[in-house]
């Protein structure tokens, strides 16, 4: 999961407290597949649709409706019977819009525990008398802001949208309009995917599940804190993909938020949110022995990538730079470099990278999406830059296609879109495909085998495309993970499909932050 969760975790949702620009006014994207001789043109990820919502203000700093009276919104020309024959349950994601430069994304849920945001929610109203849903939130400064939203339209099924008005300490100072998908009742036109096959579906037994690496049979499963549950390392034994079993379970007494994993021989490595990198001897598969942390000190490491005797560790904090290792002895790594790139402090940081020809390509978050050249250890130079405004670069793969260096490249943020980069030539590097999904939804990891892309694309499940043809990526496997009545889902934008391996040995692994570790047979 993106180091937003810590450092910038209110990313999304300090837009809509602030009203920050947090995208950008932009005709709607080509659909993916389709043949264009004309360049393809950057689009950012959310793509401003102006509204056309009855209700709405002319004036969204003048709001008429306040948080508490339903009957302060004018829904006149709503379609009332439609919103009133909503079902009142689920899990849905919304895009909150002030205007076209200043939206949010926000979820909320209507059963089990109903939240908006992920607190209580203050009025839970779906019945014939229409939609009505009132969420509060503390800010940082201790005021309270109400979001009160009103339905006014069923456009299709397991869709709303609608008008709202946010109060602070009781006085209506904002509105806009919405838009929200019920996150397991949309509905998408049918791309020609077939449906993966479910082998296992396996519980890990704490915390956020959001990473794993397969290695000697066995499959490494870190985890974040979930409320009271310490996070940490699950280990499962594989060697019957059908049949997982559980081994044991790794944490530190004072260091347990594990974000990622990648495994080099005897060693398994361990990106720390508390100590930086730790090690771990897996000469025992089943009994991972600590070795040491690295660099030392207080550090916040957030993903590892292992290349040949290099392993690269992406530090959000304190200083938002690359940690560059010799794994020769993959036991023993030595610190050759702390890479940084030119950037604004405290808004960008490396996310994560993949290592491909001597080049490292880095998802610098809102700095964009980075080339460096690291033929050499000492000296590596920024090659190029992929960037747009509202951007927040999270996670790529590279590979050789048809004679050129290709990269795809995806954001986490609602809206996201899968880019499809030309890289030859890192200083001009080319936009030449793009794939999206539901603008409420986000990408978070890829893998690239041969011309296959799989993609983790959390509310979306997991995806996967033939990319032989790499400006119209064709999906032809898909497998819908997000489960809205799971114990553990919530209404976050972070849920469903997060992370995922393709070993090599017939078998996709995924892991669902609510389900735990999900083995697919490959399409």
């Amino acid at each position: 999961m993106t180091s937003a969760l810590r450092l910038v975790g209110t990313g999304l949702f300090a837009c809509a407290l602030s009203l920050s620009g947090c995208s950008d006014n932009a005709p709607s994207v080509p659909d993916a597949g389709t043949s264009d001789p004309k360049p393809v043109v950057e689009l950012t990820d959310y793509v401003d649709v102006v509204p056309t919502e009855p209700c709405m203000d002319a004036d969204y700093a003048a709001p008429r409706a306040n948080c508490t009276d339903p009957a302060s919104f004018r829904l006149t020309g709503c379609d009332l019977n439609a919103v009133g024959a909503l079902e009142p349950s689920g899990v849905y994601q919304a895009v909150l819009r002030y205007h076209a430069t200043s939206v949010f994304g926000a979820g909320f849920r209507l059963d089990t525990n109903p939240s908006f945001l992920g607190w209580p929610l203050v009025r839970n109203q779906v019945d014939a008398q229409g939609f009505f849903v009132t969420g509060e939130v503390t800010t940082s400064s201790k005021k309270k802001q109400r979001y009160a939203l009103a339905g006014c339209h069923v456009p299709e099924p397991g869709r709303i949208t609608g008008c709202f008005v946010r109060c602070t300490d009781g006085v209506p100072d904002y509105s806009g309009t919405f838009d929200a998908r019920r996150m397991n009742l949309d509905r998408e036109e049918d791309t020609g995917a077939q449906e993966m096959r479910l082998v296992s579906e396996t519980a890990v037994p704490e915390g956020d599940p959001v990473d794993v690496y397969v290695t000697q049979g066995h499959a490494y499963v870190v985890s974040l804190p979930r409320r009271d549950e310490a996070g940490g390392l699950s280990v499962f034994n594989v060697s019957d993909p059908a049949h997982p079993v559980f081994v044991t379970r790794v944490s530190l007494p004072t260091d347990n938020y594990w974000n990622g994993v990648w495994a080099k021989g005897d060693a398994l490595y361990v990106a720390s949110g508390d100590s930086g990198l730790i090690v771990y001897d897996i000469t025992n598969p089943a009994s991972p022995q600590y070795v040491r942390a690295l660099p030392g000190g207080v550090i916040d490491v957030h993903t590892v990538f292992v290349d040949g005797d290099r392993l690269y560790a992406m530090s959000p904090s304190p200083n938002g730079e690359t940690l560059l290792f010799d794994v020769t002895s993959p036991l023993d790594p030595l610190l050759l470099n702390r890479i940084s790139v030119p950037r604004e402090a405290g808004v960008s940081y490396p996310h994560d990278a993949f290592a491909y020809q001597d080049r490292l390509y880095v998802n610098h978050t809102r700095r964009g999406y980075v080339v460096l050249d690291v033929k050499r250890a000492d000296w590596t130079p920024v090659l190029g830059t992929y960037a747009f405004d509202g951007q927040y670069s999270h996670a790529n793969a590279v590979g050789t296609i048809d004679g050129r260096t290709i990269a795809f490249e995806g954001g986490e943020r609602f809206g996201a879109h899968l880019r499809v980069l030309d890289v030859t030539h890192p200083a001009n590097i080319q936009l030449i495909g793009q794939v999206k999904k539901r603008p409420q939804t986000s990408i978070h990891n890829m893998v690239l085998k041969g011309t296959r892309l799989y993609v983790a694309w959390y509310h979306e499940g997991v995806r996967v495309f033939d990319v032989a043809h790499p400006e119209q990526p064709k999906e032809i496997a898909a497998f819908d993970s997000f489960q809205e009545a799971h114990p553990h889902s919530t209404s976050s934008l972070y849920q469903g499909a997060i992370g995922i391996r393709v070993p090599g040995d017939g078998y996709v692994y995924a892991i669902d932050m609510s389900r735990g570790l999900l083995v697919l047979a490959e399409p």
